[in-house]
């Protein structure tokens, strides 16, 4: 998949727990876990906004792009 999440990188800069970041944003802990892991095919923009918040950061710093180079143009 092109975006990769590195929500568990930015949470371990922060020194956050999956249970603390879970309380905090008002998200249920499986959600997040699937988040963290890659597994979720959507997110919303309000989990989004609420999870930055909480982790100070900015969306692509949870968010990013890698194009897939065996693509032909």
């Amino acid at each position: 998949m092109p975006i990769v999440l590195r929500l568990d990188r930015v949470m371990a800069d922060r020194k956050m727990s999956l249970n603390e970041l879970s309380a905090r944003v008002g998200v249920a802990n499986v959600n997040l876990s699937k988040l963290k892991t890659g597994k979720v095919s959507a997110v919303r923009f309000s989990t989004l906004e609420a999870i930055c918040d909480v982790l100070d950061c900015q969306p692509g710093d949870i968010l990013e792009f890698v194009r897939n180079t065996n693509e032909k143009e």
